[in-house]
């Protein structure tokens, strides 16, 4: 089971997925100009709900059109600090799916 966490530092934005960063994704697609960002709705936080949904479900094209609603229901609603392992992204995707 992987462990995705996020935190804000002095240095800025943090994103790791079992302790290595998280890559942006821009290869599926360029939402954010800006890297990852959470706690709100927008581009960056989009983003970031992209990296996370294509890194778990290893299916870029499923990633692609779950981002959106996984954004507004999950990622624009974690704290400054937030961790997720692979089984609450699933207990997520089901309540999206929903």
């Amino acid at each position: 089971m992987k462990t995705y966490r996020g935190d804000r530092t002095i240095d800025g934005i943090a994103v790791t997925v079992d302790g290595k960063p998280l890559p942006q994704r821009t290869d599926i697609a360029k939402l954010s100009s800006d890297g990852f960002e959470w706690s709100y709705e927008g581009q960056a936080p989009a983003q970031l709900a992209l990296a996370l949904l294509a890194d778990h479900l290893g299916d870029d094209r499923r990633a692609y059109s779950l981002h959106d609603q996984f954004m507004r229901d999950v990622v624009a609603n974690f704290a400054n600090e937030w961790e997720m392992t692979s089984d609450d992204i699933d207990a997520a995707l089901h309540r999206v799916a929903a």
